[in-house]
């Protein structure tokens, strides 16, 4: 079967849902699509995401500390963050970012320093950012305009509104899109995806997380990508294969050290 020109720009293949077939999964996964990128949240996940993307060379990882990670997380854990990102198997830095809904070990003072230090750090490698934002839309932009200048991401999972896509779109970063998409009750998302420019567009699942209608509320897996792409598809009038190339060709430039592993 020829592969889909597809690509998951941020599924957590390294986490215990997947203990009982990942071999399997990520054999078929190899099998049907160009490739995953697993980020991090904490060091301890960060490392995993590395040690899968050398077993699978469909595989990248990302490297960060994610804001519901913190109770566990130090600064100084940073450094190693910053070693992981010599290897070029690590496309980006995150999954990093604010999260004002899970917050109850991480104050907002403190995600905000840690969002801050790490796009600085990205800056420092020259890497991209993956950016986690929930009930934060002000506060991640406030602090990507102070701390972010000269560095590019993606806006993982995108609730924001369209102000708010126009200025990330007007920094040079793109916009994720997954299984939310697809959700009914959320029209304001496949607004936003129906207009923004085909050149900035990401797809991604979060899994385990957020899996697409029909599959909603069960364990998400990079094989359902097609399905958000499909849906993606049908809303801007284009076919699926012409969105998955774009979609890819996105990755690759976002994630620039796809095209060079």
């Amino acid at each position: 079967m020829e592969k889909l020109p597809l690509f998951d720009t941020h599924a957590h293949l390294d986490v215990e849902e997947f203990d009982a077939d990942r071999e399997e999964l990520l054999r078929k996964i190899g099998e049907t699509m160009a490739g995953i990128i697993d980020p991090g949240c904490d060091l301890l996940s960060s490392k995993k995401a590395v040690a899968l993307a050398h077993q699978y060379p469909f595989v990248w990882a990302a490297v960060g500390i994610h804001p519901e990670e913190l109770g566990h997380s130090s600064f100084d854990q940073l450094k190693d963050i910053e070693a992981l990102c010599a290897d070029p198997r690590v496309v980006a830095i995150g999954e990093i970012g604010l999260d004002y809904y899970n917050d109850e070990h991480s104050p907002h003072p403190l995600q905000q320093e840690y969002l801050a230090r790490q796009l600085e750090l990205a800056r420092k490698v020259g890497l991209p950012v993956i950016i986690h934002d929930r009930d934060s839309h002000e506060d991640v932009l406030k602090v990507i305009r102070e701390a972010g200048q000269g560095v590019r991401g993606v806006l993982h999972c995108f609730s924001g509104d369209w102000a708010m896509e126009e200025e990330v779109l007007a920094m040079g970063w793109y916009l994720g899109f997954g299984g939310t998409s697809t959700f009914k009750n959320d029209r304001g998302v496949r607004s936003i995806l129906a207009r923004v420019p085909e050149d900035r567009i990401l797809f991604e699942t979060d899994s385990p997380y957020m899996a697409p209608v029909p599959y909603r509320g069960r364990r998400n897996n990079p094989l359902y990508t097609a399905i958000v792409a499909e849906r993606a598809a049908m809303l801007r009038g284009t076919t699926p294969e012409n969105i998955m190339k774009s979609s890819t060709k996105n990755a690759e430039t976002l994630f620039f050290r796809l095209k060079h592993a």
